[in-house]
């Protein structure tokens, strides 16, 4: 594969401000993974800097929420840390954000100093209205937040046709030529087969029989449920692994949690880690066809050079980029 070319501007490298809420260390969903991922590809092309929220820490620009803020509503909070993030982005020739936790940044930093904003969508707050659980009247707010940003941004991608498809079903004020699929990425070096069982004889996976893997958080987007509801169709022989924990709610925890219970009284090898295992034991528990699959899906460098093209077309003298307000 022939290696991508450092995207230049102006004499020097293409100045990009890649805004997330997740950074390692604090990653805890598929986002924050893509990122981190995406990010490590992307700094051999561009002058990359990557902005936070959370904590310090020495690769990233990590902000965090206004203290009179300390017992507002999240969202009001994300809000406040986006302000901090649009300010402090002023010297990038394009900003790029990931997830409504920092759309607003990448809108504003848009508007403020006239650069194309690139918004990645991931999953979209317009069809997740059980987050109000959690935000309460914030879900309208988030909701607004992704709505704006994505209405105005000069490209938003989506990380698979079915997520196009949504975009475009959610959004319709967005032309259909704005949205581009760049699909999320494996680590195929990292995701390589590997021909131990140990963890897979500790946890008691019958090695002779079939298994279908859920790996992922308890959150309603996931459809935990779903899935146990309709694994007692799947073949009596087959076994389900669920590498599931990190429950949004008390009352999403104790649903799946019912539903477990009651798969395990009608059939054998229902399987349920509910800890964070290390990466190396995923890899293993994946199983053969989905090392397969993951060896045949695009790497991260393929990724991040479909990245940079879409950047150099943004930022290309002539190019249609302006925000709409």
């Amino acid at each position: 594969m022939t290696q991508p070319q450092a995207l230049s501007i102006s004499g020097g490298k293409l100045r990009v401000a890649l805004l997330t809420r997740e950074y390692p260390p604090e990653v805890y969903g598929g986002a924050g993974v893509h990122v981190t991922y995406l990010a490590r590809e992307l700094a051999p092309l561009v002058d990359l800097t990557v902005h936070c929220q959370g904590a310090d820490r020495p690769d990233a620009v990590a902000h965090r929420p206004w203290d009179l803020l300390a017992d507002a509503n999240q969202a009001l909070q994300v809000v406040s840390t986006d302000l901090s993030m649009a300010a402090a982005v002023g010297s990038a020739q394009l900003v790029h954000s990931h997830t409504w936790y920092a759309n607003l940044a990448g809108h504003l930093a848009s508007m403020l100093y006239d650069i194309p904003h690139v918004m990645t969508m991931h999953s979209l707050e317009a069809l997740r209205p059980w987050k109000a659980e959690q935000l309460g009247g914030g879900y309208a707010v988030s909701t607004w937040c992704e709505r704006t940003a994505a209405s105005s941004a000069a490209a938003v991608v989506a990380v698979s046709d079915g997520m196009r498809a949504d975009i475009m079903a959610a959004y319709p004020e967005i032309s259909p030529e704005r949205i581009r699929v760049i699909r999320n990425g494996i680590d195929t070096i990292e995701y390589r087969p590997d021909p131990d069982t140990d963890v897979l004889e500790r946890h008691g996976i019958d090695q002779a029989r079939p298994y279908v893997i859920f790996v992922g958080r308890i959150t309603r987007q996931k459809g935990v449920p779903i899935l146990l509801r309709a694994a007692s169709g799947l073949i009596p022989e087959a076994q389900l692994v669920l590498l599931a924990g990190a429950a949004d709610t008390p009352e999403q925890l104790a649903e799946v949690t019912e539903l477990v219970d009651g798969l395990r009284a009608t059939r054998s090898g229902v399987f349920w880690i509910p800890e964070m295992l290390p990466k190396p034991e995923v890899i293993q528990a994946m199983g053969q066809a989905g090392r397969k699959r993951a060896v045949a899906e695009f790497g991260w460098p393929a990724i991040a050079a479909q990245t940079a093209a879409l950047y150099a077309e943004l930022t290309h003298p002539g190019s249609n980029r302006r925000p709409s307000v």
